[in-house]
């Protein structure tokens, strides 16, 4: 419990958001039910935050249709299907404590061989974390291609000729010249004085190793743009190049 004495927080709060990467350019409309089944899941599984996602995502950002059905499906859970009425409803369960024992036992063979590489970063550095993910999405692939799973109208249940009928979010030209418009008033009419100083402090505490979320905070207080924030940061840490993976 990292030495907490409050039992408040050993409590496990957590956000679940369905599987962005389930859905499928093919046949959008199935991805209403995936999304559905996903959302119960959670639900089951006692989240306290829930985020749905739309049936559009994998063509384009969601449409406000896509976005209203995704809110709705919360809202038939919550109120049409019963399952919020009990807390934990499936509590006692033997195959999904099963699970979940197989999980924990799981993320601890993780968790122990991060630490064998030295922790977190020095995983990352040596490709750890990059070479699992690009394991699994071999692994994901192989058994996609082998019709090991079946991913409905896309490797089964396909339609060649299909049109994708539902509506597209289509973003006007005229977003971006507002965008650049407004963004050039601010710095017309902010304090530059405040500017300089506040990206001088931030460059400082950039290289002292201070904590830089208190000097972020401070910085939009000011009107520094988040490019003028990453572009100073960038010239103290560099930018970042992923270790080659083979």
């Amino acid at each position: 419990n990292y030495g907490s004495k409050d039992e408040r927080s050993w409590q496990l709060r957590f956000h679940t958001q369905t599987a962005g990467c389930s859905l499928t350019a093919q046949q959008p409309e199935n991805n209403i039910v995936r999304v559905a089944f996903q959302a119960l899941a959670a639900v089951l599984g006692g989240t306290q935050s829930l985020h749905t996602n739309s049936m559009d995502e994998a063509l384009a950002l969601p449409s406000e249709n896509a976005v209203k059905i995704a809110l709705r499906t919360q809202q038939i859970i919550a109120h049409e299907t019963g399952v919020t009425n009990t807390v934990d409803p499936l509590g006692g369960s033997y195959y999904v404590e099963s699970l979940t024992v197989k999980m924990e036992e799981e993320a601890e063979k993780y968790f122990a061989e991060i630490d064998r590489l030295g922790g977190v970063i020095e995983a990352i550095e040596k490709g750890y974390m990059q070479r699992e993910i690009g394991r699994a999405a071999y692994r994901y692939q192989q058994e996609f291609d082998t019709k090991e799973r079946i991913v409905v109208g896309v490797n089964e249940f396909a339609e060649p000729n299909e049109k994708i009928q539902i509506p597209m979010l289509r973003i006007s030209p005229e977003v971006e010249k507002k965008q650049v418009a407004r963004l050039r008033e601010v710095k017309a009419s902010r304090n530059q004085e405040d500017v300089s100083s506040m990206l001088a402090t931030l460059r400082k505490s950039a290289t002292d190793g201070t904590n830089l979320m208190p000097v972020l905070a401070e910085a939009m207080h000011k009107y520094v743009t988040l490019g003028e924030i990453c572009g100073v940061l960038r010239e103290e840490f560099g930018t970042y190049e992923e270790t080659p993976v083979i």
